[in-house]
């Protein structure tokens, strides 16, 4: 997985834990549609185990291609409901 510049400036663009309609976790991004951004990492995973298909991720944006999508990148995968 590419390393993910994190602009530490940027007033439009966050790091935020997600539910990612993924089918392989080899993508470093994904488009805003297959992203549903949630309020903490346990309820993205507690989300991931009630829908096949999504992973609970962090990642970072969005951010606008050169093609005019909206697009989120993979930070790291997040593995089962962390602690509170």
């Amino acid at each position: 997985m590419p390393k993910v510049i994190i602009d530490p400036d940027s007033h439009s663009l966050a790091e935020l834990p997600a539910l990612v309609k993924a089918t392989r976790k080899s993508r470093a991004r994904f488009p805003a549609g297959c992203v549903e951004p949630m309020a903490s990492e346990q309820e993205a995973c507690s989300r991931a185990l009630e829908r096949p298909g999504w992973q609970a991720a962090i990642v970072y944006g969005p951010s606008a291609s050169s093609e005019g999508q909206r697009l989120y990148y993979l930070v790291r995968w997040l593995n089962g409901v962390p602690e509170v």
